[in-house]
């Protein structure tokens, strides 16, 4: 069997060899695929020329769906051009690429979403002091600062799975290369991986949205002081699909991450990674942009402008 050094590309696993499924899938991708580029496009675009919206909400708006089309960007467009091509070779560089850009951008999407719960629970429960811990250079600091912990921490996990020796097989059971299905295809000992994954796993991403889930108790302990009407309508519609998209992300991620490598593939391990690698660049536009009326009204005003 080939060894890692020999080892210099993967093949990549279908929704299907069916040829009729496969278009299927690569027309449903690539349309997935378009909505959530143009959404986080849209937001970029109207986020940077509209000077109303230059507060640090949307500011980490901003970041956060420049993140996104970056991150969708990673494995959807390649899936859509194997099924098409019926071609499922990956170099190992690309490999290798996949693996660090996809831990990457689900890091610092996790840290923005984090960033992002915490600007709204100092703006709805401590208004007065919002303007001094929320300050630009605060939040240029924090954007750097998850920027460079995600370098790190992408960089370490892709260094500890590459140096691992592949001899098992060249077939990754995944529609892109992922640590967990690359784990499956080591000849040696991969428990110390699985361990760091695990401690990892459960002290950032637990930690995470730990903090969001306590920020959120904040918010809605301070909302249900408001009289009733449509600020706590409001506010519970745009927290709790923010609640919903983290909690998707994560239990999708950790049920593949955080199981021993000696599990079988399954189609399952694709519809999961769909949850965590897909979804939230899709909705979080829909939670955090396109019900927002200030989003809104900028549109329409670039709208008109243009046409």
């Amino acid at each position: 069997m080939l060894n890692s050094s020999m080892m210099m590309e993967y093949l990549l696993v279908g929704f299907s060899d069916i040829w009729e499924l496969r278009v299927l899938h690569a027309l449903s991708f690539s349309l997935i695929y378009l909505v959530t580029l143009t959404g986080n496009i849209l937001i970029v675009i109207v986020t940077t020329v509209n000077k109303s919206l230059h507060s640090p909400m949307y500011f980490f708006l901003r970041n956060l769906s420049f993140l996104d089309a970056c991150y969708i960007s990673v494995t959807v467009p390649n899936s859509c051009v194997n099924s098409l091509l019926d071609s499922s070779v990956i170099s190992k560089a690309g490999c290798v690429t996949q693996v660090f850009l996809v831990v990457f951008f689900a890091y610092v999407e996790m840290l923005f979403l984090t960033f992002m719960a915490h600007d709204r629970y100092v703006a709805i429960c401590q208004p007065l002091h919002y303007p001094v811990i929320m300050n630009p250079q605060v939040c240029v600091h924090m954007t750097l600062a998850s920027i460079l912990s995600g370098l790190v921490y992408s960089g370490f996990h892709t260094g500890i799975t590459f140096r691992l020796p592949f001899c098992q097989s060249n077939v990754i059971h995944q529609f892109f290369c992922d640590i967990p299905s690359l784990l499956k295809l080591s000849c040696s000992d991969t428990f110390s991986n699985e361990v760091i994954i695990l401690a990892s796993g459960l002290v950032i991403g637990g930690g995470y949205f730990t903090f969001i889930i306590r920020s959120y108790i904040h918010i809605f302990s301070t909302v249900l002081k408001f009289p009733i009407g449509a600020g706590r309508a409001k506010a519970f519609s745009t927290c709790i699909p923010h609640i919903l998209v983290v909690l998707v992300f994560l239990v999708s991620s950790f049920s593949l991450y955080l199981r021993p490598s000696a599990i079988s593939a399954t189609n399952q391990d694709m519809v999961l990674s769909v949850f965590y690698s897909i979804i939230p660049p899709l909705f979080n536009p829909v939670i955090y942009s396109l019900r927002n009326e200030q989003i809104k009204h900028a549109i329409r005003k670039i709208m008109k402008k243009i046409f």
